[in-house]
């Protein structure tokens, strides 16, 4: 069968940069709603199609071994809260959750609060927002997004009669939400134009949106703003933080028309977050503490902090949550994520969960006083689990495994080893394999990165991984510079002027597996996501022999053109995280990984590349640019794009045509090495 290849047509455009000018022949993309542009995307989209077409018997294999794998109709194990039990539903056949609740763990599906399928009807794509029930637990607030844009329209709910109230509040934030005592006013988050949420409005329940108050509004284009509640309920919080320095604002929730209260004002680099814990807050801040350290302040005088829990070198305190006697904390050490009960008293329990690599979160906690805590923890061999941590015994009960269907789970094992970057680092990497797969240089293997923002990636249970895994591969995360996972000393070593580390890291893990035997150092394939796709696109522009295909999924790939536009969506608040190319060093150093702008006439790795039509996060034309790219300069190359017309930055909503298309791309990946 004959592909028809689709070419962009060149248009000229110049870029005038600091670093020279920069010719740009496919900057004609940006154009949205031009008509071309569309013509070119579904072209490519054609493309596609026919060319897993060719590969439908794999994709349609590894998608009835995903499905029959899954338990279809399941549930979460409920949650108590205010006199109901809360808990989420599948049933087989349906695309979304169903959300409901009952007066007893085994009633808990009884009274539907939200059905996302029936909210999902006639739309191509649907995605909940915001969930919040009123402290009288008599109101829902809720909100939905229904192109993948990120715009959330927010609803009240009457949960008594499930019906929907005449407070419409479009055009919000996912921001968070925060309710006043007396369930009579709600806090919610607005974007500017650029998608930043910097407004906070209070709506009086029951009157005209007109008649909103806007009571909080930060001008500051690096910072995002966001509320919320306290777990306590007395308490709202309006926290604004950009990528280096934060700041909170607090009010009683029992005087909701009251003055916000700073905290302590923002100054630059230095960042905290704040709990209510009792007559006091809990401050988790970076001031004098380069991993953090917990202060606490009297909630009569919020700026005056005293030592609570010392700052540890190279163990960064990510979270601290307040309940009414004790607190919960989580730390990553050594590239483990820990969690500790911590006493009024600052002494420290730990929680041990697994002894491989892991994840371990607190689970959903909505009551304040309370003798235990849900924890949920999983790994690449161990199903998301849901357990009860007793504070009086330290007992770790377990509430609900995720089942997987016809699956010895035995039969896969774990690991953490270590790779060498190219200037002697360390990099911590995760594999997982089928026990019969022999670690003798013969088998292929997936890299997956992501490494930007200090975002630590746990290793996550993956039903789809398996079918990669019963194929004899072994599948590797990676943790480069710039996540988040050995401190906050490894996220400043992978952003900035240091970006290159994330991009020489990730190289180093995939030559690390095939010089150690543990793969065929030929069959590698690296897969990322946003900026994880930068950093699959930046290392096959850097080492484009060392990979046998590259999975780059909404990749941030066009990173001078799009950081020196701040017209663009979010282009401000991230310069803090790439710098600003608008001037030197920056648009120098930007420039030497950019993607787009490395696309040489060199033999690529073979490429499939996705995107999102309506993706505020990484706009659909930096792929597509990036591809027209490949395409004129390495026609050799084979590259395969999926540009999703009705979706945004998540790819498709519902599950079903979410294993859909986890199958369609292992079964490119599976391509790659054959």
């Amino acid at each position: 069968m004959t592909l028809n290849l689709p070419i962009a047509p060149r248009r000229p455009h110049t870029w005038v940069r600091p670093s020279g000018d920069v010719q740009d022949p496919y900057a004609w993309l940006l154009k949205k709603v031009d008509a071309e542009t569309l013509q070119y995307l579904n072209a490519e989209n054609t493309y596609s199609q026919e060319w897993f077409s060719q590969h439908a018997s794999v994709t349609d294999d590894i998608f009835s071994t995903i499905k029959s794998r899954i338990q279809e109709d399941d549930a979460s194990h409920p949650v108590s809260h205010a006199g109901w039990w809360y808990t989420s539903r599948t049933e087989t056949g349906k695309a979304y959750a169903i959300h409901s609740r009952g007066t007893s763990a085994t009633t808990a599906t009884e009274n539907i609060l939200v059905d996302e399928n029936i909210e999902a009807h006639g739309h191509d794509y649907f995605s909940l927002g915001a969930f919040e029930v009123s402290n009288s637990t008599r109101l829902l607030a809720w909100s939905s997004d229904i192109d993948g844009g990120e715009y959330y329209t927010l609803r009240i709910r009457d949960t008594e009669t499930n019906t929907d109230s005449a407070d419409v509040i479009t055009d919000t934030a996912f921001g968070g939400l925060a309710w006043s005592t007396d369930d009579e006013w709600l806090f919610y988050v607005t974007p500017d134009e650029q998608m930043r949420p910097w407004q906070v409005w209070r709506h009086h329940i029951g009157t005209p949106v007109t008649d909103d108050v806007m009571v909080y509004e930060d001008a500051d284009e690096r910072f995002f703003v966001g509320v919320a509640a306290s777990r306590s309920g007395q308490w709202i919080m309006i926290e604004s933080s950009s990528k280096t320095s934060s700041e909170t604002w607090v009010l009683d929730a029992s005087t909701p028309t009251a003055q916000l209260t700073c905290v302590a004002p923002r100054h630059e680099n230095i960042e905290y977050t704040i709990d209510h814990w009792g007559d006091e807050f809990a401050i988790t801040t970076n001031r004098d503490a380069v991993d953090f350290q917990v202060m606490t302040a009297s909630t009569t005088s919020p700026s005056q902090w005293k030592p609570f829990l010392s700052h540890v070198a190279g163990e960064r305190i990510t979270q601290f949550e307040c309940f009414a006697s004790f607190a919960v904390m989580q730390r990553w050490v050594q590239g483990q994520q820990v969690i500790s009960i911590v006493g009024r008293d600052g002494n420290l329990t730990h929680i041990a969960v697994l002894d491989e690599p892991h994840e371990v979160e607190l689970d959903t906690n909505p009551d304040f006083e309370t003798d235990g805590i849900r924890l949920s923890y999983q790994s690449l061999t161990v199903p998301h689990t849901t357990a009860w941590y007793s504070i009086a015994t330290g007992d770790l009960s377990t509430l609900k495994q995720v089942h997987v269907n016809a699956c010895d789970l035995s039969m896969y094992v774990s690991e953490r080893v270590w790779a060498t970057s190219d200037d002697g680092t360390p990099v911590p990497v995760d594999i997982v394999r089928h026990r019969d797969t022999p670690l003798n240089g013969t088998a292929p293997a997936m890299v997956y990165v992501y490494g930007s923002y200090e975002i630590s990636v746990a290793p996550w249970f993956s039903v789809a991984r398996l079918s990669l895994l019963d194929r004899g591969w072994i599948w590797a995360l990676a943790h480069p510079r710039g996540g988040g996972e050995m401190g906050r000393d490894w996220y400043l070593q992978g952003r900035l002027q240091h970006k290159r580390n994330t991009f020489t890291d990730t190289i180093a893990v995939a030559t690390y597996l095939a010089e150690a035997h543990i793969c065929d150092g030929a069959k590698i394939v690296i897969r990322g996501a946003s900026a994880g796709g930068l950093a699959v696109g930046a290392s096959i522009t850097m080492a484009p022999s060392r990979f046998a295909g590259a999975i780059a999924e909404v990749p941030f790939v066009d990173v001078v053109s799009t950081m020196s536009d701040p017209s663009l969506p979010l282009t401000v608040t991230e310069w803090e995280e790439w710098g600003d190319p608008r001037t030197e060093p920056f648009a120098s150093y930007i420039a030497s990984y950019s993607p787009y702008d490395n696309t040489t006439s060199v033999d690529y790795p073979q490429l499939y590349v996705t995107a999102g039509l309506n993706d505020p996060r990484v706009s659909y034309h930096e792929p597509a640019k990036w591809v027209a790219r490949m395409r004129h300069e390495s026609p050799q190359t084979t590259v395969i794009f999926k540009c999703d017309m009705g979706a945004g930055h998540g790819g498709p909503s519902g599950r079903y045509d979410q294993w859909r298309d986890e199958a369609q791309t292992l079964s490119f990946a599976i391509d790659c090495v054959q």
